[in-house]
């Protein structure tokens, strides 16, 4: 599960991590939430272009918005067949940017947020899919999902499931409109034991309208 994520490094050090100058107007968010609008890398031709889709999909064919929130994210296993997802995951894939993502764990009938981002603290992307909705006077709608695989032994204790992070090598791959199915799901596993740090933070996270720093800084004991 990823349902809520932070993108905190400025576009000076996306750009550098990307090599998208179109990154470079970004300003670090440490709260995205479902709904709201996300930075995403798409394939223009031979290149990386920068732009946003709202974040919960909105299959083309459905009838209106309201299964949005239901489709934050796609799950692996099923991402290739399941009605909502399987033409994207065809056609339409991209890269969700993000410097690290929260998880819940109940605690003394509380849930207590974790952070979790990589140990070189650098920016990273999630495997993501996304579509174009039209509503009824035809305006488009644009939004997208990200990929969830089952959790690594390290952070199963947090969460059953984690979000796909995509090495750098594999971006192209991702990408690229005459991948095959199956390197595409091959693509499609858990990170490495030892590339994420996760520390418990403040419950400020749990609002979504809030936002800054003080979201990712680690609780005292």
């Amino acid at each position: 599960m990823c349902g809520r994520y932070s993108l905190s490094s400025d576009g000076e050090a996306l750009v550098e991590e990307f090599g998208v100058n179109d990154l470079a107007a970004w300003s670090p968010r440490f709260n995205i939430a479902p709904s709201q609008a996300v930075p995403v890398l798409v394939r223009n031709g031979e290149s990386l272009e920068a732009t946003s889709f709202y974040w919960g999909l909105v299959p083309a064919w459905a009838k209106d918005r309201k299964m949005q929130s239901r489709l934050i994210n796609a799950r692996a296993e099923s991402v290739a067949e399941k009605p909502s997802f399987r033409s994207a995951f065809r056609r339409r894939r991209c890269l969700v940017l993000a410097n690290g993502y929260y998880e819940w764990v109940k605690r003394n009938n509380e849930k207590q947020p974790y952070y979790i981002y990589l140990q070189s603290h650098r920016p990273f992307a999630f495997a993501g899919l996304w579509e174009k909705w039209l509503d009824e006077n035809g305006t488009p709608y644009l939004s997208c999902s990200i990929i969830t695989c089952a959790a690594n032994e390290r952070l199963t204790a947090l969460h059953q499931r984690m979000p796909v992070v995509l090495p750098k090598s594999t971006h192209a791959t991702w990408l690229q409109s005459e991948t095959d199915s199956q390197t595409l799901i091959d693509l499609l596993k858990p990170a490495a034991n030892d590339a994420f740090n996760a520390i418990a933070v403040s419950r400020f996270v749990n609002a979504p309208n809030h936002e800054g720093p003080d979201c990712i800084k680690p609780l005292q004991s």
